[in-house]
């Protein structure tokens, strides 16, 4: 550590985008980028827009905190795969003005600025020159230079406004600058030991000896200190820039059925599934973004059971413009990129086949292309409680995406659960000895006892009966609000039957056979 740090810090450019996870979450789902929106992580916001932080919501605060203070706040999930993909074309773009970039996290990059500097004339011209480059329509984008990442990283961070995006701290001023700023800027577990010591800027711990640091916290209070004192002596490591695997295809003129669009992307197709096999990768999840004449576009991941090939890439193509109701006009272009890739070793086909598994895939896939996605699908047994909920139907190939069968769902149906449960309930009606309705009264009781079950195939008499259960749901929503009452009943023919009364109507949801 102690040679590292002697090293003389590294003059270094910084590119920041300011609430990148929020960026990137309007770039992929669209959206107006001026309304209130945050990005959570385990429940506490990570990010937020503008507008947000204008009614009082900042990074740190609970999520119930944040929509209090802001109740038209929108809620998203971090997701550090969205925010690295919508990052990577910001990216590529510096890489052809100044190659060597390091991504040191999603919306924020680094590159050694000497290069760059002598060929645009100096650190502030290179600065406008990448910081042009990278930013389009109203991205928000900085640049800091400073001796090392970290100085670059905090010039950006700290000193720059939208009016003024490009901070260049001279050589040799890194501790100067530094200095003032908070020790919280470190982000490291030690802050608030430090706080608590009455170390409260960059400046206090640059003014401890590096040698009593070291003594307490070993390699890393060295680090620190070298960071607090602009000593920040970490090289800037460019990536090696990933092959380009996807494929874009744009049509001029737009064309308009879906067979036209099909036949256009074979061949793109067809290459891109050749390129992933030059890198030894197979695709295991598709993304599929369309794009129409007016600039609406449609975006999905598909799965596959195994890996995707150049027919199966066609057909999701095919598929989701039949499915999708966002294009309103002519398909312009379509990309296809692969969201998850696996090695091709993992999906070799062994040397006696893979058994009935392997040929059962093979059917169901080319039935499935036959018939469309929804042509074949597979039953998952969901949470939820109604029976009809519980009851999944997801395509072959798709991950089931269904509600948690481990959450507690109060009123939900114990098991043995009915064997036979109708996608629709049947209407019927339970009537008393003098051929009155039988209803639920306002404290769940029965306003009579049950004799007959009439259906339209006729009247059953009952032999026993059980119930009424409540069901209760959204009683805090007066649009959804909900109040249904379960009830078992065995009519004269041993049949027994999983009944619902909902607001004085009789529904069979199940049959026991």
């Amino acid at each position: 550590m102690a040679e590292s740090t002697s090293r003389a810090p590294v003059r270094s450019l910084v590119v920041w985008v300011p609430d990148w996870p929020v960026v990137a979450l309007v770039r992929e789902s669209g959206g107006n980028p001026g309304e209130p929106i945050a990005v959570f992580d385990k429940g506490v916001v990570v990010a937020c827009s503008p507008a947000a932080r204008a009614d009082g919501v900042a990074r740190g605060q609970r999520r119930r905190d944040a929509q209090a203070r802001c109740p038209a706040l929108r809620v998203a999930d971090a997701d550090a795969a969205r925010d690295h993909r919508q990052f990577s074309p910001i990216v590529a773009r510096l890489e052809e003005m100044a190659p060597g970039v390091q991504v040191l996290e999603a919306g924020l990059c680094a590159l050694r600025v000497r290069g760059p500097a002598r060929f645009y004339g100096g650190e502030t011209e290179a600065a406008g020159a990448l910081l042009a480059a990278v930013t389009e329509g109203d991205l928000d984008a900085r640049v800091g230079v400073a001796d090392g990442p970290f100085t670059a990283q905090q010039a950006a961070r700290m000193s720059t406004r939208a009016d003024r995006p490009i901070r260049v701290v001279d050589a040799g001023r890194s501790a100067e600058f530094l200095a003032p700023l908070t020790i919280a800027v470190l982000e490291d577990e030690t802050v608030d030991l430090f706080a608590r010591l009455g170390v409260q800027t960059l400046g206090d711990l640059a003014a401890i000896e590096p040698e009593r640091l070291v003594e307490r916290f070993g390699t890393r209070g060295a680090r620190l200190h070298a960071l607090a004192a602009g000593a920040d002596s970490r090289p800037v490591t460019p990536r090696t820039p990933p092959p380009e695997l996807h494929r874009e295809v744009a049509f001029e003129p737009p064309l308009e059925l879906a067979d036209q669009v099909a036949f256009g992307m074979r061949v793109a197709a067809e290459e891109f599934i050749a390129g992933l096999g030059a890198v030894d990768l197979v695709c295991t999840e598709l993304r599929v973004i369309l794009t129409g004449d007016r600039g609406e576009t449609s975006n999905r991941v598909w799965l596959h059971p195994g890996t995707f090939d150049a027919a199966a890439v066609v057909d999701r193509v095919r598929w989701q413009l039949a499915e999708s109701g966002k294009l309103t006009s002519g398909v312009a272009r379509v990309k296809i990129e692969p969201e998850a890739v696996d090695a091709a070793s993992h999906h070799a086909v062994s040397l006696f086949g893979s058994g009935p598994e392997q040929r059962v895939h093979h059917a169901l896939s080319r039935v499935q292309a036959m018939l469309g996605h929804r042509g074949v699908v597979t039953p998952v047994v969901g949470g939820g409680r109604w029976l009809t909920e519980r009851q999944v139907l997801v395509p072959w190939g798709d991950r089931p995406v269904t509600s948690d069968r481990g959450r507690p769902w109060p009123g939900s149906l114990p098991d043995p659960l009915p064997s036979t449960v109708f996608e629709r309930a049947l209407p019927l009606a339970v009537i008393d000895r003098e051929g009155d309705m039988v209803a639920v009264d306002g404290r769940g009781e029965l306003t009579a006892t049950p004799t007959a079950l009439v259906s339209a195939n006729g009247s059953r008499g009952i032999r026993s009966w059980a119930g009424p259960w409540p069901v209760i749901e959204r009683e805090w929503d007066a649009t959804r609000a909900r109040r249904a009452y379960r009830f078992q009943m065995v009519d004269a023919t041993q049949t027994a039957w999983l009944l619902v009364c909902d607001g004085g109507e009789w529904l069979a949801e199940g049959r026991y056979d």
